[in-house]
Parts: structure tokens; C-alpha cells; sequence
């Protein structure tokens, strides 16, 4: 595919998920959450989840921010569920490079999420494309503390 058209389906997919994104609600009972705040440019995220025998049974987020945070965060609940805890953190830690500008790295687990790759170009908007990355890991890392 030519890259005009690729950068346009990005576009479109970006688009598509931060105007009508998977998962953004409240979640009932969760094992863990935890909230993030960006103020470079106000984007704020809270990404809670559910724990059963280390799988992520469920993930959700809250929150307001730019078209690429929102998206990012529909993108990460999509692909979290049904993840172990290893699992995930192996994904957050190749979404981190895919969006640093990676390009040896298997990008096929990351699903959707691929299609945020172009932010590598623009470094002040990494942050807000792992914003609810950031919140799901450090929630995770808060619950295997206690």
C-alpha cells in the first residue's frame, strides 16, 4: 500500500476509535485502577481492571483528552483482555518501542494499536499515546504489591 493511503487509514482508524471507542465505562468491582494525569496537554485517563488467577478478565478507561490518547486507550482495553499479567507487561513494553520509532520488533500482538507507530515522529505526543498504558502498568504494579 502506498504510503499516502496507509497514513490515511491510520487516520481513519484513529478517528474511528477516539469518536466511538471500545470499553470506555465504569467497571463494577475491580481488583485494581489507576489514574493519569498529562499536563502538557490535559489529558487525564483512569484505566481500571479485573484480576482472575493473573489474567485480565476485563479493562476499562474513563477519562478526556486529544483524538490519539483516546484512541491509544480503546486500542489497549481491546487488546489487554484475557492477557496474563507477563503477557501484558510484554505488550506495554513493545507498544513503549513501537511508538519510540522501533521497527524490529513484532508488531503483529499490538493489533490496532500498530497504527499509532506514526506518533514516533511527533515526540510530544508519545505521551499522550501511553497515557492509559502507563495507567494500566501502574496499576498492575500497585495490586502485585499488596
Amino acid at each position: 500500500m502506498r504510503p499516502k493511503r496507509l497514513e490515511m487509514l491510520y487516520r481513519t482508524l484513529i478517528k474511528e476509535h477516539s469518536k466511538n471507542p471500545s470499553n470506555k465505562r465504569t467497571l463494577e468491582d475491580t481488583t485494581g485502577e489507576f489514574e493519569l494525569f498529562n499536563p502538557s496537554c490535559g489529558d487525564l485517563v483512569l484505566v481500571q481492571f479485573k484480576l482472575e488467577g493473573g489474567v485480565i478478565t476485563d479493562v476499562s478507561f474513563q477519562g478526556q483528552g486529544c483524538a490519539i490518547s483516546i484512541a491509544s486507550a480503546s486500542m489497549m482495553t481491546e487488546i489487554m483482555k484475557g492477557k496474563t499479567l507477563v503477557e501484558a507487561q510484554n505488550l506495554i513494553n513493545t507498544f513503549y518501542d513501537l511508538v519510540k520509532g522501533n521497527e524490529e520488533i513484532d508488531i503483529k500482538p499490538l493489533k490496532d494499536a500498530v497504527y499509532l507507530q506514526g506518533v514516533s515522529k511527533f515526540p510530544t505526543r508519545i505521551r499522550c499515546a501511553t497515557l492509559s498504558w502507563h495507567a494500566l502498568e501502574e496499576g498492575i504494579e500497585e495490586v502485585e504489591k499488596e
